[in-house]
């Protein structure tokens, strides 16, 4: 089966689930910004993920689409070395405002608080992931 080429630029900006994986190894679900070519993960110490990065920072991140019934599947996997970047409120609202929408007082509380409360006093960070390797491929085909 051939892989053919696809826009991964517009395929990234889709509200997927990322699943990142780190050392261990562990594999977790994660929501994500894709932006200035780089992954933007939400976290904070009061997670394990920030923890197995700070460890080890060489992480596996792939976002895939699979429809059956259309014969989508396409599939994005990057690899690098994440790093923590302060969190900014602009990019944590583009990022939140993807999977839930533009208007905020539909929001679950928790992730209002993420936009309103200080960053510092919460520990907030950004996990980027600005990819060493970035492979995409389109792998659909013509449902029967």
């Amino acid at each position: 089966m051939n892989s053919r080429s696809f826009d991964v630029d517009a395929f990234l900006l889709q509200p997927l689930t990322a699943r990142l994986a780190t050392n261990g190894p562990t594999v977790r679900p994660v929501w994500y910004l894709w932006e200035d070519r780089a992954f933007w993960v939400l976290t904070g110490p009061w997670t394990r993920l920030f923890g197995r990065v700070r460890d080890d920072p060489r992480v596996a991140l792939v976002v895939d689409a699979c429809d059956p019934p259309t014969g989508l599947v396409r599939q994005v996997i990057a690899r690098g070395r994440a790093e923590f970047v302060p969190f900014d409120v602009p990019r944590g609202r583009r990022k939140l405002s993807r999977y839930l929408g533009a208007d905020e007082s539909r929001w679950d509380r928790r992730f209002v608080d993420y936009l309103h409360d200080d960053p510092a006093e919460r520990s907030t960070t950004w996990l980027r992931l600005a990819p060493d390797r970035l492979v995409a491929k389109d792998l659909s085909y013509e449902p029967g």
